[in-house]
Order: C-alpha cells, then sequence, then structure tokens
C-alpha cells in the first residue's frame, strides 16, 4: 500500500486547500473566520427575530427563518474544517468524511435552489394572486414545501455522492480543492467519469435549472402584475419586496450553474475554486443582509426584539 504525506490512500484523501504560503493562510483564516462568525451571527438573529416578533410569523419570514437555517449548517460543512487545514500541515480527511462532506453540501446547496424557487412563488401568490394568498399559502402548505426543498436537495445529494464513493480512486488522493468538491473529487478517479459528470448535467441540473426557470417564471408574472398597477407609488413598494430576493438568486444560481452545468466541468479547477468561495462561504453571508437588514418590518422586528430583552 503506498503512502504520501503520511496518508495511505485507504485513510481518505488530502485537500490541497487555497493557499500555499503561512502568511496568505493565515490570512485566509483570518477572513474566512471573520465571514464565518459573522454568517452565524446574522442568521441567528435573522431565526430570534422572527420567531419572537409575532408580526413576522407570515409565510415570506417563515421561508427565510428557515433559509437561514439552511445557510447556518450549510456553510458549517466545509468552513471548520478549512479553518482547522489553514492552521495546520495535516490536512487528511477520511473517506467517509470525505463523502459525508459531500453528500450535506450537495444536499443543503440543492436545498437551497428549490427554497429559493418556493420564495419566489410565495411572492408571485402574494402580488398577483393576493385575495388567494391566505388559501394557498397557509401553514401547512408551507411547511410541505420546506420539507419538499429538503428532500428533494437530499435525493439529489445521495445519488451524486453513492455514485462517486462507488468509483475507484487509484491516482493520487490529493484534492486540489479546500473541501470535497464533486468535480475535484472526480479528477481523482482511474474510471471514466463521464456517466457520473452525465447524471449531475441531467439529475443535477432538474433541480438547479428547473428552480431557476421557475424563479424566472415567476418573476415574469410578478412583473407583469407590477406593470399594470395604476398607482405609481405602490410599484417600487411590489418592486422592493421581489428585488432583494432576485438579487440572491442571481447570485447563488448564478455561481451554481457556472460551477457544475456544463461539459467538462470537474476540469476547471481553479475556477471551481474561486466560485466555490462564492456560493459555499460568501453567499451565507450576503442572505441576511439582503433579505432581512434592509427590510423595514425587519428592522422593526429587531427593535421589538430589543425592548423585549431590555425588560
Amino acid at each position: 500500500m503506498w503512502k504520501k504525506e503520511n496518508v495511505t490512500f485507504t485513510e481518505g484523501f488530502v485537500l490541497l486547500g487555497l493557499v500555499k504560503t503561512q502568511l496568505l493562510q493565515k490570512v485566509f483564516f483570518g477572513l474566512f473566520f471573520i465571514i464565518y462568525s459573522m454568517t452565524i451571527l446574522g442568521n441567528l438573529v435573522i431565526i430570534l427575530v422572527i420567531r419572537s416578533d409575532s408580526a413576522l410569523h407570515k409565510p415570506m419570514y417563515y421561508f427565510i427563518c428557515n433559509l437561514s437555517i439552511l445557510e447556518i449548517i450549510y456553510t458549517t460543512t466545509i468552513t471548520p474544517n478549512t479553518l482547522r487545514n489553514f492552521l495546520t500541515e495535516d490536512r487528511s480527511i477520511s473517506f467517509v468524511g470525505c463523502f459525508t462532506q459531500m453528500f450535506f453540501f450537495i444536499g443543503l446547496g440543492s436545498s437551497e435552489c428549490v427554497l429559493l424557487s418556493v420564495m419566489a412563488y410565495d411572492r408571485y401568490i402574494a402580488i398577483c394572486h393576493p385575495l388567494l394568498y391566505s388559501k394557498y399559502m397557509n401553514s401547512f402548505c408551507c411547511f410541505q414545501l420546506v420539507l419538499l426543498s429538503y428532500f428533494l436537495g437530499s435525493l439529489n445529494s445521495l445519488l451524486h455522492t453513492v455514485l462517486a464513493a462507488v468509483l475507484p480512486y487509484c491516482r493520487e488522493h490529493q484534492v486540489a480543492h479546500f473541501f470535497c468538491d464533486h468535480p475535484a473529487l472526480l479528477k481523482l478517479s482511474c474510471r471514466d467519469t463521464f456517466p457520473n459528470e452525465l447524471v449531475i448535467l441531467l439529475v443535477g441540473g432538474f433541480v438547479v435549472i428547473g428552480g431557476l426557470m421557475l424563479t424566472i417564471v415567476s418573476y415574469i408574472c410578478i412583473l407583469r402584475t407590477v406593470l399594470n398597477i395604476q398607482s405609481n407609488a405602490a410599484r417600487p413598494k411590489a418592486f422592493s419586496t421581489c428585488g432583494s430576493h432576485l438579487l440572491v438568486v442571481t447570485l447563488y444560481f448564478g455561481t451554481i450553474i457556472s460551477t457544475y452545468m456544463h461539459p467538462g466541468f470537474s476540469s476547471s479547477t481553479k475556477l471551481n475554486r474561486v466560485l466555490s468561495i462564492m456560493y459555499g462561504v460568501l453567499t451565507p453571508l450576503i442572505n441576511p443582509i439582503i433579505y432581512s437588514f434592509r427590510n423595514a418590518d425587519f428592522i422593526n422586528g429587531i427593535q421589538k426584539t430589543l425592548i423585549m430583552i431590555k425588560h
């Protein structure tokens, strides 16, 4: 049995990380630590405020609360281990640990794609069919939609993870990434990975591209409805409720599609690492800022929560 960097193949893989010099590793550790801390704090504040303020017990904020929970777990699957690797020379990860990380990262990422589509559908019903909103977006329906998001995400991830785990990895076990990302692992297999890439494009495309198309259709309908509003004063308000969501969708879906949804995606190692930082580390931080802290109702909810804490 061959060894490299004191790690045997049967023990797993070695993550090469983002940078090589110690100075850059310390700089990136500081940046990632600050971003991760702010992400956890920001999303926890959202969850606390939404649960505390009864005025925010609405479908839109129910989905935002679930998105914050998802973001916390999503970024936690890769960031703590990445922080550890910035400070140690031992960047090994076990076979089971690697594919467990990949399962949760893909699963939660896929779930977010579906959940963002659900949130677009929620805005569509609220703006295009306001009289039917309470009927269609009741508490049980909202719960089912969130459950559907996690189910589809987990099912998609399970398929990709199992197909990747059964591949023979007889090449160097050094993963050219800072976590166990799917494309980086496929490059290490000595078997033709075209079937895996095809499954990613077809099944993953159904979740990602399908979610994006549903979101686009929802916003086209919203746009038509808003443009037909007679009151010019009502238009900015209607647009503002959807503008933040559309910005998140553009950032998240754009980076996901650029990483996975094109032929030969497993060969773009450097680009994939850069994009992974965007959708795996930065987006969970950006979401709370865009969705909630720019929202007047949420700001009022923060003020109420602070008053409750003081008393």
